[in-house]
């Protein structure tokens, strides 16, 4: 009721005083059928199916000084508490809260919970496939003198709460962050710029807390004209993590061609240097996507840098696009084929093949109205026994996953005032 109550006053206060005010929600139900999904499912094992949901609400104020949201986040799965629960077992959380203050047509200052999206998401994105996504407790600053120019400063520091005396840092989240992004146009051309410097929070052999710093540099490309789009990137990764040395790089280039109104084909390849299973020396050459919507590079199926294969023996990831939209009707056919960047040993300290399979993903989609869309998906992964020994269960086994999602998104009030 407090909850209820504090949204009716804040809807309130700020229609009095804004120019424009707008209440919007969401509601994301995904069926799911999981059978080798993230991992090659092991023998006389039964696939997982359920319905998870996400649930927002949010409120969304603009003047000509100062930009605000919040967005109110409920996530669950469909029977997780009783028909007559007193609780929900996630509750209600805040996703985003922030203010966006505008000090004139140039520069402004972002603060608060918010997401954070750069580019194409790849070191930075707001992981929206996953029904809780992510956003950050940060502070950017944004300077953009043009239309084609824009340079961000962001910054962030992480602590468990409030205290008197300085206390280790036990949330698995990093410590802290700064980082600055920069992005021109010039025509057909785009160019960012990345240089993160990113902090996590390790205890040394003495058990006292320490923090290394690592650094992500690097540079994004795209190139857009009449029906073919192409894009190529190059990052590099240094510092230390845990007091181990850092040493990796990421490269990818993607390109497509648009063959008619409805046809669309593309080609794409990503290198992620990895660490050899029996490397005896005290470098990490793993390349981290930090902060990526990771589910959408490397296949659907999440194999690889969702919530794993971090540290790992890296990947390169060969794809091809097939799309197809007609009016509010679209179909895509994604096949990847996936193989190790570095040294694979079994247990028995063989050296393995560094194929690790093919995996194909369907996506179709229909949007029924401005609100209201249809998503369904089919993926299946074709595993080598490389595979088996980075992940266990039976490569021989069907290893599939398939969802049918519904997403829901009206405005319900919005409103202008004049000044």
């Amino acid at each position: 009721m407090k909850t209820i109550l504090t949204i009716l006053f804040l809807g309130v206060v700020m229609t009095s005083y804004t120019q424009e005010f707008e209440m919007s929600t969401e509601l994301r139900p995904r069926f799911e059928y999981r059978h080798g999904y993230k991992t090659l499912i092991p023998n006389d094992i039964d696939a997982a199916s359920f319905i998870s949901q996400r649930t927002r609400l949010n409120f969304n104020y603009k003047s000509d000084k100062l930009n605000a949201y919040v967005a109110f986040q409920n996530v669950r799965v469909w029977g997780d508490v009783t028909t007559t629960s007193l609780t929900d077992k996630n509750g209600i959380t805040v996703h985003e809260a922030w203010a966006q203050l505008l000090f004139n047509s140039k520069l402004s200052l972002k603060l608060g919970r918010q997401e954070i999206n750069y580019d194409d998401q790849r070191l930075f994105g707001s992981v929206g496939w996953a029904q809780q996504a992510r956003s950050h407790d940060a502070l950017i600053v944004t300077y953009k003198p043009n239309a084609n120019n824009r340079l961000d400063l962001g910054l962030a520091m992480n602590e468990t709460a409030e205290t008197l005396f300085e206390t280790n840092y036990t949330v698995n989240n990093y410590k802290a962050f700064q980082y600055v992004w920069y992005h021109t146009s010039i025509d057909a051309v785009g160019l960012s710029f990345l240089l993160l410097n990113n902090g996590l929070a390790y205890e040394d052999t003495n058990n006292e807390q320490k923090v290394d710093y690592n650094q992500t540099i690097g540079s994004r490309f795209t190139f857009e004209k009449d029906k073919f789009n192409a894009d190529a990137s190059v990052y590099f990764q240094t510092g230390k993590i845990a007091d181990t040395e850092l040493s990796a790089f990421n490269v990818a280039a993607n390109a497509s061609y648009k063959i008619n109104a409805k046809f669309k084909i593309g080609l794409g390849a990503e290198y992620l240097s990895g660490t050899d299973m029996n490397a005896t020396e005290n470098t990490l050459k793993s390349f981290n996507p930090w902060f990526g919507t990771n589910h959408k590079f490397n296949g659907l199926m999440d194999y690889f840098y969702v919530g794993n294969h971090t540290n790992s023996v890296g990947l390169l990831d060969i794809n091809a696009t097939f799309g197809y939209q007609k009016d509010k009707f679209s179909a895509t056919l994604v096949p990847h084929l996936f193989s190790s960047a570095a040294t694979v040993i079994d247990n028995t300290n063989n050296e393995m093949s560094n194929s690790l399979g093919t995996e194909l993903d369907l996506i179709i989609g229909y949007k029924w109205t401005k609100d209201i869309s249809f998503n369904a998906g089919y993926s299946q992964m074709f595993a080598t026994e490389t595979m088996e020994v980075l992940k266990a269960g039976n490569k021989d086994n069907t290893n599939n996953w398939a969802w049918v999602m519904i997403t829901i998104k009206p405005s319900l009030f919005k409103t202008t005032f004049d000044d």
